[in-house]
């Protein structure tokens, strides 16, 4: 069976509680993770062929990092190792990545140092059916901005099908380029976009109407949802379909929902409300595997977005970036949290 290649900057997640306490006990909470690696992950989990490529320095470290990913059954034969570190950020647990408190520290990593022609594509990409990718990495640099394109270019001459998470980190864009310059010509080789409509407004230029910063009616973000949407499909004549999450706090907790815009249609998910979670990080990154198991599976659009939905609301309570919840366990899991 093909894979499906993920490509982005694998991550160590470093959790200081809020007040403090972690200096009292001289402890730091790790994760692995990183939007790409969490989708390798899950897709892994859940038994679809998994492969990552990133770039890591060549020592002890990175190889207890990488065999980690092998016994998750994830492909990591396209891992190019130089450079002189491994990327961190440094968040709370529970919060979530576009909190204010996040803090990066990925300058200078292997990743950020990537140039093009130093990966050999050809190689990379054989037995490869998808590429996914997300906006993190046009990101970090314009160098890493060009290897994208190269990898999207070689991707789209073999006819493999490329996806891209619209995630927005206004902390990472400092070299002098908006979202709006880069993006698009990314997008261009897009067969599937996912986001939020306020993403696709950033970063595409998909201007939607002025309103309240209050949480409006359900209805209007549908229609919101379907509008950006088509303008996507209309900007980016290869995008096939497009998907959009809806997350809102609620007390200490969620309320969310999905859709999927495919074959001019507008498909929505099952919306699910929780009083309290355990962390936000990967739940996205979640969503993401699920749309690609769902359509690796060749699933009907109503099945695809059902599946990803509640795979992304069942991360919810888990504390690791990558996903740990087993397919048959996520239906059970999140039934009693649908909003009727």
């Amino acid at each position: 069976m093909n894979k499906v290649l993920s490509f982005g900057e694998l991550l160590l997640r470093i959790c200081p509680d809020s007040p403090g306490d972690w200096l009292k006990d001289n402890s730091l909470p790790v994760y692995v993770g990183g939007a790409e690696a969490n989708v390798a992950a899950a897709l892994a989990l859940w038994n679809i062929p998994s492969a990552y490529i990133t770039a890591v320095p060549d020592n002890y470290m990175s190889h207890q990092l990488v065999d980690y990913l092998n016994k998750l059954k994830i492909d990591t034969s396209a891992i190019q190792y130089f450079g002189e570190r491994i990327g961190l950020y440094f968040l709370d647990k529970g919060k979530d990545l576009k909190n204010a408190g996040v803090i990066y520290d990925r300058n200078y990593s292997s990743f950020s140092a990537l140039k093009p022609g130093m990966i050999n594509w050809d190689k990379v990409l054989e037995g490869v059916s998808w590429f996914h990718f997300s906006a993190i990495c046009p990101a970090i640099n314009e160098s890493v901005s060009s290897v994208c394109e190269e990898a999207l270019l070689a991707a789209s001459a073999r006819n493999i099908k490329i996806s891209i998470d619209l995630n927005y980190r206004a902390k990472l864009w400092k070299y002098g380029k908006e979202p709006d310059q880069i993006l698009p010509s990314l997008v261009q080789y897009c067969d599937l976009v996912m986001g939020n409509i306020w993403a696709a407004e950033k970063m595409l230029d998909i201007k939607l109407p002025e309103f309240s910063v209050e949480e409006q009616s359900k209805d209007y973000y549908l229609e919101l949802s379907a509008q950006s949407s088509k303008v996507i499909q209309e900007k980016f004549p290869q995008c096939k379909s497009v998907a959009n999450t809806f997350r809102f706090d609620y007390g200490q907790g969620i309320r969310y929902y999905t859709t999927l815009y495919a074959n001019d249609e507008l498909f929505v998910s099952k919306e699910y409300l929780s009083e309290q979670i355990v962390g936000k990080v990967g739940s996205g990154d979640c969503f993401m595997a699920g749309l690609l198991y769902g359509f690796y599976k060749e699933l009907e659009p109503q099945e695809i977005i059902n599946f990803a939905a509640s795979a992304a609301f069942a991360k919810l309570f888990t504390e690791s970036d990558f996903n740990t919840i087993k397919i048959e366990d996520i239906s059970p899991l999140v039934k009693s949290y649908e909003n009727q």
